[in-house]
């Protein structure tokens, strides 16, 4: 069975949350006979297709951006020549270029979607995009939500519940490469002996600028990791304030990462707005066994995250409830670490690449051979 996804970028331009989801997907349904390709944009489609962890990643030439919407001429072709071969077409909401080049291809494949959030920032132009998404969600065969809280309180996924399923993401713990003794010894000597850690893009959902205030407010260590557009505006942040107690580390490497998380005392995640559709980040925390706060907006975060079970849930912008959760999980090392144990569980039971990978395949293989299951 061949299978193509299709979202406007896809490693080696990004690896976001969505990228990630990709290639977990991709990766592991490898084993269950699932051949994927994957389609996404480039300003340098030839340097930048390629076989890329046993699938390969096709790129079509990005010709503008608008409202973050990638545009392409070229990808009307390219979507055409690929999924002339696939069993199944996976495409990854939202992008609404990928709206039109579904209903004017004429592919005539099984389709499905995942869902991987609403769209919450470009509120004024989805009253002109709403005929066009409605009509692409009600064509396709199959609708994903990353998590029962997401289809619970999305109002688009309401109109389509019927062909929506949930399949929550997950992550494989042998994607995150050992970390050496080495590594462990540099980052133990150069990061404080506690701190918290935010890892993350840098983006105006990700409510880092509350974590900046709650940090100023309790005087506790954080560690950022992770790049994005509002850096240098959080950096000016900390000057203004003359905050002490923060670290930008910038995007690191996997093996960096999954180091300064071993050492860390907790995950703080302060998203406060539904773009924030589920949080690998939490899930990559859940793995390594380590307490959780973040903020409830109706969305994944707090089914990976269960207020007093694997962490704290606080409402969101609310700077002091964010302080007063940290310094609690600071000065009780034991319930820490009981949030921790939780965590690692809950992790193995729902969120691990392999199950992830078996739902899909079990999905492809419902819309390739209808008949055989009636």
């Amino acid at each position: 069975m061949r299978v193509l996804h299709f979202f406007k970028t896809y490693w080696p331009d990004t690896f976001g949350g969505v990228e990630r989801t990709i290639h977990a997907i991709a990766k592991g349904t490898q084993k269950y006979g699932v051949e994927s390709d994957v389609l996404s944009l480039s300003q340098t489609p030839q340097a930048n297709t390629r076989l890329f962890d046993g699938h390969m990643a096709y790129k079509a030439k990005l010709d503008f951006e608008f409202a973050s919407t990638g545009f392409s001429r070229a990808v009307f072709r390219r979507f055409k020549e690929l999924s002339a071969t696939a069993d199944v077409v996976h495409f990854h909401f939202p992008w609404p270029l990928m709206d039109v080049v579904h209903l004017l291809s004429h592919h005539h494949k099984p389709t499905l979607v995942t869902y991987h959030s609403d769209i919450v920032k470009q509120r004024s132009l989805l009253r002109l995009y709403r005929p066009l998404m409605n009509s692409f969600l009600g064509s396709v065969d199959r609708i994903v939500a990353t998590s029962p809280n997401y289809l619970d309180t999305s109002k688009v996924l309401r109109k389509f519940k019927s062909k929506t399923s949930v399949i929550p993401l997950g992550l494989a713990e042998a994607d995150y490469p050992d970390v050496d003794g080495a590594v462990r010894a540099y980052w133990k000597a150069t990061l404080p002996p506690r701190f918290f850690l935010f890892v993350g893009v840098l983006r105006y959902y990700k409510g880092v600028h509350f974590l900046l205030e709650a940090a100023a407010k309790t005087g506790l260590d954080v560690v950022i990791v992770g790049e994005g557009p509002l850096r240098r505006n959080l950096e000016k942040q900390i000057v203004r304030r003359n905050i002490t107690s923060v670290r930008f580390l910038g995007a690191l490497p996997d093996v960096d990462k999954r180091a300064i998380f071993d050492l860390s005392l907790g995950l703080v995640f302060p998203s406060h707005l539904r773009s924030e559709a589920f949080g690998l980040s939490l899930v990559e925390a859940s793995m390594f066994g380590k307490p959780m706060i973040s903020c409830e907006i109706g969305t994944g975060t707090s089914f990976v995250n269960l207020d007093g079970n694997t962490g704290l849930v606080v409402p969101p912008g609310d700077v002091d409830s964010l302080a007063s959760a940290m310094v609690r999980l600071w000065e009780d090392e034991r319930l820490a670490l009981s949030f921790g144990v939780n965590a690692k569980r809950r992790y193995n039971e729902h969120f691990r690449a392999e199950q992830m990978a078996v739902a899909y395949v079990e999905l492809y293989r419902e819309l390739v051979e209808p008949t055989e299951r009636i």
